[in-house]
């Protein structure tokens, strides 16, 4: 597994915190977004649930992660929490762990620009990919079956 784990505060949608080792052997797309980000919620969560939705979960796991670095009081864990059921958003979800600067940890760790953003891991925990802004369904599948592929063929 890569040195890149996750820094969160809290997970929902899951009875107990997840690593990255938690999805050794399956492919792992994270959709790393913001709930008052209206890219997020117009094309990034959708696109998870449509990932969920169209893999199995043995091959892919989807898992959110909530990076807040701006409008922090109207992203309370407790509001996270209503939106998710509002949204129908049921894949887990981490709440990125505060930084020393303006950006969470995890998405400093990562070295991602924004939100949303698309992060995929092969198999093996390694970062493969990172996507920032909306990314076309037919390009991210073919992105995620050859990240599934390449389990089968080894």
């Amino acid at each position: 597994m890569d040195d890149i784990p996750f820094h969160t505060a809290h997970w929902l949608n899951t009875d107990r915190p997840l690593t990255l080792e938690d999805f050794c052997g399956r492919a792992l797309a994270v959709e790393v977004f913001q709930m008052l980000c209206p890219g997020c919620v117009l094309n990034g969560l959708p696109q998870a649930q449509r990932l969920a939705q169209t893999f199995d979960e043995k091959d892919l796991a989807v898992i959110g992660l909530h990076s807040v670095f701006e409008h922090h009081q109207g992203n309370s864990r407790e509001s996270l929490a209503a939106f998710l059921h509002e949204w129908r958003i049921h894949f887990p979800v981490a709440i990125d762990m505060q930084g020393e600067g303006p950006l969470p940890r995890t998405m400093e760790a990562w070295g991602l620009q924004g939100t949303p953003s698309l992060v995929l891991f092969d198999r093996t925990g390694k970062m493969r990919a990172r996507h920032f802004g909306q990314v076309a369904d037919m390009a991210l599948g073919a992105q995620v079956m050859g990240l599934i592929g390449e389990g089968e063929a080894g």
